[in-house]
């Protein structure tokens, strides 16, 4: 839903805003190339991803127009104090006639100029059959000027019920002028805590790079800005400096702090076949790096844009707030009306005078900005939040949903596991050594394309170990590897591998099933047809898992993992972590169906995953959680993404969820009982018993200070989850 043909013009020059869209915070839908107001709600534009420059320039404005209105309001209200006392307390009419003069010169570029574009605001959402906001605040200063001009350049057309004591027609040049100056305050203080809450995004941003260091396919190198940076590129990331963009190490060894994508202040250990990602600083050593994602492509790239795009997104509460919304300036315009009548007709005298100030005074307390920004606002702050912390958000739902999650269910492999298998034990049998066993074993992976070889050879390497030199390589789909190492034929792999080779392994059945029952793919080890040792590898469970999902259950989350492994493996991994059920041997286009299963008994499901075949079921669940070590369909099919795939993000995330859900109640609350209490007020309810009037001045303090009130409550949302 574009509106763009709404956009009244703002002075903006095209160079400052080219390539970026304007986007309301209270409308998502709308949104434009350029600034300007909402056609619906009034308000001004943002930009979509929050530039420090841009937002400097709509507050300089407001703020301009407060102080120069500022300037000519305090000698409008001063004339009010002063002029009845001019020449030593003697009340004349000239003055009071000279003094209202002097208060509509002074009042007229105040509500010409200064609240010029609330007119237009007012009358574009009137236009549009969603008056909003403005339209109250243009009622309310229009008519309290207009009268006002009236009764200093035609006071004779007014009748007696408009007049005073003193027989002359009140002006109310001062509640004009003072509500467009505190209106413009209210402004100038709201884009300002606005702008606060786009800081999340304007950190990633500036946590860029500008240049890059390139190296030539002759070895030079040259600074290049890091927009003419492409894919292929080598770059050169000297200590100290951020790495450009997402590569691959190609030479050197470093240790890179990750912490602004992490959260975690551990520098990761990087050498050669490492990834590194773009905006992460190098911190020790000097490294080579291939480009293999640029631009937009980046993950910071993606982070920002995810994150803006949660900002915008609407929450389910906000749908009551928009039903409210609807019908509340026609209601406020009824009961202004309403006021006036009754202060018409019974009010005490000057009857009109009084019912005209009342019903100006309802208009302008009831404006309802604060409604309108209890939700989007802590949406915003709280997803900048959650970026600070490795969590995204892919919308508000997401946020609002998580809360009232029971049942988490975690694939196994890259989730509660690294998704990297690792070398983890070395058995070697009678006649032989640990190290002459994993010599040979990582001789022969060395020549493999197994998945489980890389794991081998590493494990080799890390422990000190060199390959054996293997001739003759040979791979046997399904059975194993085999080869000649020093005049003597090896052979790594299964129970068949053996018994082919007629190697007996009888003996050494025990030791290998209590390694699988521990999780581990075990491989046997054959050298000259004799059994050398066993070889067994396994996928670590990470370090955090434990930890966060005994978090988890605390918090009386069932946790439900759900694997294609074997039953054996998967119970292993769950005697090492808190799950309460375990489903193994589920095939891929299976587990939406256990999502299903698990739904239709009434549980609100979480499901974390990062393979492509976890992508159905996180799409399936309330809210889907990716990995983000994992792949790109899982992302694009979940609504959260934790960066590092940490599920302790998982943790934090929920309790996000929950301080921004009692967050937007909190400001919804006090939004209803804001203007609850302030309109039957503004109205004269209090007249009767008190004799207490709220000057329309007031009002507009009020209803300022209101907008404010709930942007500084969604603020405080910058320190939860911590």
């Amino acid at each position: 839903m574009e509106h763009a043909h709404h956009r009244p013009k703002t002075g903006q020059t095209p160079a400052a805003t080219a390539g970026q869209d304007w986007i309301c915070p209270m409308h998502p839908q709308v949104v434009q190339p350029t600034p300007g107001f909402c056609p619906l709600c009034g308000m001004a534009l943002e930009p979509r991803v929050p530039a420090e420059e841009l937002e400097r320039v709509g507050i300089d404005r407001v703020s301009d127009r407060f102080w120069i209105c500022l300037a000519l309001t305090v000698p409008v209200v001063a004339l009010v104090m002063l002029v009845p006392y001019v020449g030593g307390h003697v009340y004349t009419v000239a003055a009071m006639r000279w003094g209202a003069f002097a208060q509509l010169v002074l009042a007229t570029p105040v509500v010409l100029w200064g609240c010029w574009s609330y007119f237009l605001r007012g009358w574009a959402g009137a236009k549009n059959g969603s008056p909003n906001m403005y339209t109250l605040i243009g009622l309310g200063v229009g008519v309290a000027y207009a009268y006002s001009v009236l009764a200093v350049i035609a006071p004779g057309i007014f009748p007696e019920s408009f007049r005073g004591a003193s027989g002359r027609v009140e002006v109310y040049f001062e509640a004009a002028a003072v509500i467009v100056t505190l209106v413009l305050l209210g402004e100038m203080l709201e884009l300002r805590a606005r702008g606060r809450t786009g800081a999340a995004i304007r950190e990633l941003l500036g946590l860029a790079p500008k240049i890059a260091r390139r190296i030539a396919a002759d070895g030079t190198e040259q600074d290049v800005p890091l927009d003419d940076v492409r894919v292929g590129d080598r770059l050169r990331v000297r200590p100290g400096e951020k790495v450009p963009v997402d590569g691959r190490v190609l030479e050197g060894s470093s240790a890179v702090d990750e912490s602004m994508i992490s959260g975690e202040p551990i520098p990761v250990a990087k050498q050669a076949g490492a990834r590194v990602i773009g905006a992460t600083i190098n911190q020790t050593g000097a490294l080579v790096i291939e480009a293999e994602r640029v631009g937009a492509d980046t993950l910071l790239a993606q982070i920002v844009h995810l994150v803006a795009e949660a900002q915008r997104s609407r929450a389910p509460l906000q749908k009551l707030a928009d039903r409210v919304s609807r019908w509340f300036v026609p209601a406020v315009a009824a009961i202004a009306v309403l006021t006036f009548v009754v202060w018409a007709l019974w009010g005490p005298e000057p009857r009109l005078a009084y019912a005209l100030i009342n019903a100006v005074a309802v208009l302008i307390i009831a404006c309802p900005c604060a409604l309108g920004l209890a939700t989007p606002i802590s949406i915003m702050v709280a997803t900048g939040r959650g970026a600070g912390f490795g969590v995204l958000f892919r919308d508000a739902e997401a946020i609002e949903t998580l809360e009232k999650v029971d049942t988490l269910v975690v694939d196994k492999t890259g989730t509660l596991t690294l998704g990297r298998p690792a070398l983890q034990d070395v058995v070697p049998m009678p006649g032989h050594d640990e190290r002459g066993v994993l010599a040979l074993a990582a001789g022969l992976e060395k020549l493999s394309e197994h998945p489980l070889a890389a794991a081998i050879v590493e494990g080799a390497r890390s422990r000190g170990v060199g390959p054996a030199a293997v001739e003759g390589f040979e791979s046997l789909t399904g059975r194993g590897v085999r080869g000649i190492a020093s005049g003597s034929r090896i052979a790594l792999g299964n129970r068949r591998l053996m018994d082919e080779s007629g190697v007996v392994a009888e003996h050494a059945m025990a030791r290998a099933q209590a390694l699988r029952e521990e999780g581990k793919t075990v491989m046997f080890l054959a050298a000259d047809s004799g059994l050398a040792g066993l070889v067994a590898v396994a996928d670590p469970i990470k370090e955090s898992t434990p930890e966060a999902l005994a978090a988890l259950r605390a918090e009386g989350i069932e946790i439900i993992m759900l694997t294609g492994d074997s039953i054996a493996t998967a119970n292993a991994v769950a005697r090492n972590v808190a799950v309460d059920q375990v489903i193994a041997e589920v095939l891929p286009q299976e587990k939406s169906a256990v999502v299903k299963r698990l739904q239709a008994k009434g549980r609100r499901v979480a499901m974390a995953g990062d393979g492509i075949n976890d992508a159905p079921a996180l799409a399936q669940a309330e809210v889907g959680i990716a990995m983000g070590t994992g792949t790109d369909v899982a992302m694009e099919s979940a609504k959260v993404t934790l960066v590092k795939g940490d599920l302790r993000g998982i943790v934090r995330a929920r309790r996000l969820s929950r301080a921004t859900v009692a967050n937007i109640r909190q400001n919804l609350f006090f939004a209803f009982a804001y203007n609850a209490l302030g309109i039957p007020v503004a109205a004269g309810l209090l007249y009767p018993f008190f004799g207490l009037l709220l000057s329309p001045m007031f009002a507009a303090a009020a209803m300022s200070l209101s907008s404010v009130s709930v942007i500084g409550n969604a603020l405080r949302l910058r320190g939860a989850a911590a």
